[in-house]
């Protein structure tokens, strides 16, 4: 990979873990498009240790609150609503992680085409915006309840197609489930850290199967430029999110959708 792959690559990955658009769908299309090399496992086990950092910096007060209250309802069996919130962390992650394992090679196998992606970033960004538009505005992250949490984490796991976006089919799930934008994105980024810890530890031990040189330099400046760009993503997303909304990203998920189609219909 050339330094500039590295860094495009890297930030792409920061900015579209978060935002409802989809980061393997944009991690897909350089080499699907400007006939980029692939960027391998390893990079992209490095570029998830970087957006892993990121949310874990950001959320870190509540996230020691978090597991203090699970690890104190374990001990003491008292429930406090930070503990139950842990454990729906815990049990909306399951399904995600059951249907990468079962599921990956087969979504790899039939699902990263470029037609795929473009007929999901249009669908789920339409869903996305029905969601936000006609949902109640309401409840809080500390309202949800067993049966939503069940229903965002089968939604997170639909997210495995390239271009459903995982933040954003959990969002649209707890918009439609009548959560205010906030609470949406605050719980769906919880959410993304046993995930994306998941996937990196998952992608890091297959990465054990290859004999590839290791560009340490590359790999470094992976972490360091997706963390950063996730860091300020996370940050500006949550203070802008109640004044934008969704509509500028079911836009650009519009406009992406139909350049995607035109490029692969010309191709034909």
């Amino acid at each position: 990979m050339l330094w500039f792959h590295v860094v495009f690559l890297s930030v792409i990955q920061g900015i579209t873990e978060f935002l409802p658009i989809s980061s393997s769908a944009h991690l897909i299309l350089p080499s699907e498009l400007l006939s980029w090399p692939d960027q391998g496992l390893l990079f992209d086990v490095a570029v998830h240790v970087g957006t892993l950092l990121a949310v874990s910096l950001y959320f870190r007060q509540d996230i020691k609150r978090l597991l203090f209250a699970w690890f104190t309802s374990l001990i003491s069996s008292n429930s406090s609503k930070d503990s139950k919130l842990a454990w729906w962390v815990i049990v909306a992650s399951v399904p995600a992680v059951l249907a990468g394992f079962f599921f990956n090679d087969f979504i790899e196998a039939n699902f990263r085409s470029i037609n795929v992606i473009a007929y999901t970033t249009i669908g789920f960004g339409i869903l996305l915006w029905c969601a936000d538009a006609f949902s109640s505005k309401k409840k809080q992250e500390y309202d949800l309840t067993l049966s939503n949490v069940i229903l965002i984490g089968i939604a997170q796991a639909v997210a495995l197609i390239p271009g459903t976006s995982r933040s954003g089919i959990t969002m649209t799930a707890a918009r439609a489930l009548g959560f205010n934008r906030e609470a949406s994105a605050r719980f769906s980024f919880l959410l993304s850290i046993p995930l994306i810890l998941a996937a990196g530890l998952y992608k890091f031990v297959e990465s054990f199967s290859l004999d590839v040189h290791v560009e340490w330099g590359g790999l470094a400046s992976g972490v360091l430029l997706s963390f950063m760009s996730a860091y300020a993503c996370i940050h500006f997303f949550l203070k802008w999110l109640n004044e934008i909304g969704f509509v500028p990203f079911l836009f650009y998920r519009l406009l992406l959708g139909v350049i995607l189609l035109s490029i692969s219909y010309l191709n034909i």
